[in-house]
């Protein structure tokens, strides 16, 4: 049997088959909860980073391998590969999932069998069926597991254009209204896809089948798209021209991904009590940056491909830009007015997060999104200037 899972059944972790279960040498027992955490027979368990909470389940349905992940209270990972990702109380996947770096699904979000996820955000509740590609994409919505956001089964988020670049990320719904978890929810009809960058508004539906490659920004409308006609012509592998509608939906989602990195900090570091609950907030900080990382990284290569002479590449103003992102913090007044209102709320509600944000009054709410949505502004702001893009605000 192995040494590490001696160790671990000695805390009070249960093994169904433990002689069938892998735990590398790296993993720190100290990270794994020994109350009602159970592993399945065939999981393997590797990375220094890896931390197990009370309360979860791996490998009911197949095996699980788990690399580098930070599993919070009660989640259930089903079987798959999951490597480099933060799952939330609650939170689920079922088996045959892929989960990569950049992930992190909040409180009860989850997905069906064979999910393909890397650096996707999934608010509270929000729910993917099953055979779901959903890489690069922030969704938000819902209010509840019986009022979410859903992706039906067999959707796409189509992420790599024939040019060779991942400018593509997809904002579904939005930071600082998403958060407060009062929004109306969004649905994808399976069958369907999304054609990255795109956005869509809080109440969008996307009719069965429906690939959408245009952005909503009107909240609450239902979309149907016909299938195009056919079309059969020569292919002209060119220099792509640069669209300021890329740009825009590129630097708006780095914006609200600054906005969420500051809510993670401020508010998520309110439920750091002991050395499990900081392992787990530390994973969402990096995972976090990670995202930032990878979005700028994908935007600063798209920018060098469509560079000429009428659109040059910004190199410098662009890195000063970047450089300042972290010091943008939005008004002391709307963060303080939001943090003394979630207080209060938290002692309400046996100070659970879920519970704290949906007993917010309307006062502080409102400030809350204030907040985070002078966080957006100035991000996108000061990241436009640096690309020259021209004053029109957010829209396209």
């Amino acid at each position: 049997m192995n040494d590490g899972v001696k160790h671990l059944m000695q805390k009070g972790v249960r093994f169904t088959r433990p002689e069938w279960v892998e735990i590398g040498p790296e993993v720190d027992p100290a990270r794994i909860s020994g109350e009602g955490v159970r592993i399945d027979g065939g999981c393997r368990i590797y990375g220094k980073k890896t931390l197990i909470c009370a309360n979860a389940v791996l490998g009911e349905e197949t095996p699980a391998t788990v690399v580098d992940c930070q599993v919070g209270p009660r989640v259930r990972l089903k079987g798959g590969f999951f490597q480099g990702a933060v799952f939330l109380d609650g939170s689920s996947m079922g088996s045959g999932a892929h989960i990569r770096e950049g992930t992190i699904l909040e409180e009860e979000a989850s997905g069906a069998h064979a999910v393909g996820l890397k650096q996707t955000i999934l608010f509270p509740f929000v729910t993917l069926g099953s055979l779901v590609n959903f890489c690069d994409c922030l969704m938000a919505g819902g209010t509840s597991r019986k009022d979410h956001s859903e992706v039906g089964s067999s959707y796409i988020h189509f992420n790599y254009t024939p040019y060779q670049d991942k400018a593509t990320p997809s904002l579904l719904g939005d930071v600082p209204k998403g958060v407060m978890l009062n929004q109306p929810p969004i649905f994808l009809g399976g069958q369907g896809g999304l054609v990255g960058p795109c956005r869509l508004a809080f109440g969008t539906v996307t009719a069965a089948g429906t690939i959408c490659r245009k952005d909503v920004p009107a909240p609450g409308r239902l979309v149907v798209h016909a299938p195009p006609g056919t079309l059969n012509m020569p292919f002209k592998k060119n220099r792509p021209r640069r669209s300021r509608r890329i740009l825009v939906n590129n630097i708006l989602f780095v914006a609200n991904l600054t906005a969420l990195s500051r809510w993670y900090r401020t508010v998520r570091s309110l439920f750091v009590t002991d050395f499990i609950s900081k392992g787990l907030h530390d994973g969402l900080t990096e995972n976090i940056s990670l995202a930032l990382e990878e979005r700028l990284f994908r935007l600063k290569d798209y920018l060098l491909k469509t560079a000429s002479k009428e659109t040059p590449f910004q190199g410098d103003a662009l890195e000063e830009a970047i450089a300042a992102l972290h010091a943008v913090e939005g008004p002391d007044a709307d963060r303080d007015a939001f943090l003394n209102a979630f207080q209060t709320s938290l002692s309400r509600n046996d100070n659970d997060y879920v519970s704290g944000i949906k007993g917010l009054d309307d006062k502080g709410r409102a400030a809350g999104t204030a907040w985070l949505q002078d966080i957006v502004d100035t991000a996108f702001k000061r990241l436009s200037a640096a690309l020259g893009i021209e004053a029109g605000g957010q829209g396209v």
